[in-house]
């Protein structure tokens, strides 16, 4: 099974460079492996064993990221080094100053594995909810490197867990401690014989609580929507969109601010196609000069700020392989609405539960939604369950903390 675990991660590499002929994302990730061994030895001039965090991409730096700034702020002394496997990640975040220095993982083969961590030479490995590399987990053993999972969650029906799953049972065993985020991740660990595990909950709940301390005001967007009331959309996929325009153009009452997930060129003239009166943040200079009802935000890292101004937060995606970031809207007291495709995701299920949250398969089931929460009780209830459950699930950062320096790891 090593075979073809390493045989599939070569034929990987292959793919990725025909893709890149044609699809930008692909391309960055193939440039970003070409040139990562030399900047590894570049920038690494000066940081000896650093924290390594690894994400594999945007979100999942975000779900990390309260550990990662209660270290910077418990421990300055402390290098960090971050590294990505999506080009996603890496192109927004590869300046942070939450870092001494940030890269792409080379792709997972013995040798790299080796090569990679001889140049690091981590103090401690941090990964984020999943990701699980062979060969960089073995190499990371066999140094003595402790590896950590933080705010992991596990199914059932995961290749680990399967009769046939035993090679990819054994990646797992190199982890030294699994923080996880529900009882269930912890029992399916369990049943498998994995005893470093304890159920600290998701780092996602500190994170969007604490973007609340951190809103960065946006007066132009704020005089846009002015009185009315407010559709903020993030992360929009074509299908989310071509929903929201039919309820945009049937009520008057809302104006809609719309965040695509990709904010590409081609992608901006498309959500721009829907609608026929929008405006583009870039171009928005004065409110004054426009009468659309619609917003079109062309740029990235605003997102969070923008949940705050909704009156009703729909997050995207759920049309599609899975809703993203819901926490993002409800840390606010926002309520949520999002697609059918929701099913994986504990939080959106929790948020529903407690009449937080909507899911909708209709622009007609989306409008009456809509329609529902202008009676005042009923958003106000809505709206204070979302707020309600991030408060309570927040703390998870604090316990990863406590068991890294009570194990003399900070």
């Amino acid at each position: 099974m090593r075979f073809l675990y390493s045989i599939s991660i070569r034929l990987y590499a292959v793919l990725i460079k025909v893709a890149a002929l044609f699809n930008n994302k692909a391309r960055l990730f193939s440039q970003g492996q070409r040139t990562v061994w030399q900047e590894l030895s570049e920038k690494l001039t000066g940081i000896e064993n650093p924290i390594w965090f690894h994400f594999a991409s945007l979100g999942e730096f975000e779900q990390g990221r309260s550990v990662l700034e209660a270290i910077k702020e418990r421990y300055p002394e402390e290098q960090i080094v971050i590294t990505f496997f999506s080009p996603s990640g890496y192109q927004v975040r590869k300046d942070t100053v939450l870092a001494d220095a940030v890269f792409y993982l080379p792709l997972d083969s013995q040798k790299n594995a080796e090569k990679f961590l001889k140049q690091v030479n981590p103090k401690f490995a941090i990964f984020t909810k999943y990701e699980f590399w062979y060969h960089y987990f073995n190499e990371l053993n066999r140094r003595d490197i402790p590896l950590f999972l933080i705010s992991a969650i596990f199914r059932g029906d995961q290749i680990f867990f399967k009769p046939w799953g035993g090679f990819f049972r054994r990646i797992l065993f190199h982890v030294d401690y699994f923080f996880v985020q529900n009882k269930d991740s912890e029992s399916l660990l369990r049943q498998i014989g994995i005893k470093q595990v304890g159920l600290s909950g998701d780092t996602r709940f500190d994170r969007v609580k604490r973007l609340r301390e951190q809103i960065t005001p946006i007066p132009l967007i704020e005089s846009f929507v002015n009185d009315a009331l407010v559709l903020v959309a993030g992360s929009s996929w074509a299908p989310d969109e071509k929903v929201l325009r039919e309820v945009i153009t049937d009520d008057a009452a809302w104006k809609l601010v719309i965040a695509p997930h990709e904010v590409d060129a081609q992608r901006i003239s498309q959500v721009k196609s829907y609608f026929n009166d929008a405006v583009l943040y870039s171009e928005l200079k004065d409110t004054k000069e426009t009468h659309s009802r619609v917003l079109i935000i062309d740029s990235i890292g605003i997102l969070s700020s923008l949940y705050k101004l909704s009156d009703v937060s729909y997050v995207g995606g759920g049309f599609g392989v899975g809703i993203h970031n819901t926490l993002e809207a409800a840390t606010y007291g926002k309520p949520v609405v999002f697609g059918p495709n929701y099913y994986k995701f504990q939080e959106a299920k929790d948020l529903i539960e407690k009449g937080a949250a909507f899911s909708i398969e209709t622009a007609g089931e989306l409008q009456e939604v809509l329609k529902e929460l202008k009676n005042r009780p009923k958003y106000e209830r809505a709206a204070s369950s979302a707020k309600e459950y991030v408060d309570n699930k927040a703390g998870a950062t604090i316990v990863i903390l406590k068991y890294l320096e009570m194990n003399q790891l900070l």
